[in-house]
């Protein structure tokens, strides 16, 4: 089975547990927590992944680090997750957490790339478009990313609309190849 699969069932189940305990919102922003140290720790998710590492171990190491500082429906997770010997994904569960909290909120997350900073006209129209597109409240991540030339790389979920003069500048390459 597939990690993605295996995660998202997991993720789906602590939404529930979260909801049936009220404490929907502690256990988002714990997962969001998670995330961001081990975006931060490549230390902490090598460790979990690691073979050579007891599981006993990995559990020391989750405790130490989050059981003050999570809610003990998230902390709860955690221990069942490490000694399922599913440690390894706790990363893409709590990915999958987030996304099914968005969804389950009504929020979609949408990252717009440009050549520079947002105005907040712009800003107003990616978030229309978007809303357009999905009906739901837009959560707006802006990169600026020097490459494109001009224009804008628009993504939501796996779907993006490139409106950028490099791609443009491609398109003309191969048709002058052709």
């Amino acid at each position: 089975m597939s990690v993605s699969i295996v995660a998202s069932r997991y993720a789906k189940s602590l939404i529930e547990l979260a909801k049936e305990q009220n404490v929907l919102e502690a256990v988002y922003q714990d997962m969001l927590l998670f995330k961001d140290t081990a975006d931060k720790n490549r230390g902490l998710m090598l460790a979990l992944k690691s073979p050579v590492v007891r599981h006993e171990k990995k559990l020391n190491i989750l405790k130490a680090l989050f059981e003050t500082r999570v809610n003990a429906v998230s902390y709860a997770i955690f221990t069942i997750i490490t000694k399922k010997n599913r440690e390894a994904i706790l990363d893409e569960i709590a990915n999958e957490f987030v996304k099914a909290y968005n969804l389950f909120q009504g929020i979609q997350r949408a990252t717009v790339a440009t050549t520079t900073p947002l105005t907040d006209e712009l800003r107003k129209q990616f978030t229309d478009i978007v809303t357009a597109s999905t009906g739901r409240t837009v959560q707006l991540a802006e990169k600026i990313d020097p490459n494109l030339i001009g224009g804008y790389v628009l993504t939501i979920d796996d779907r993006q609309i490139d409106a950028s003069l490099r791609s443009r500048l491609n398109e003309l390459k191969l048709q002058f190849v052709n």
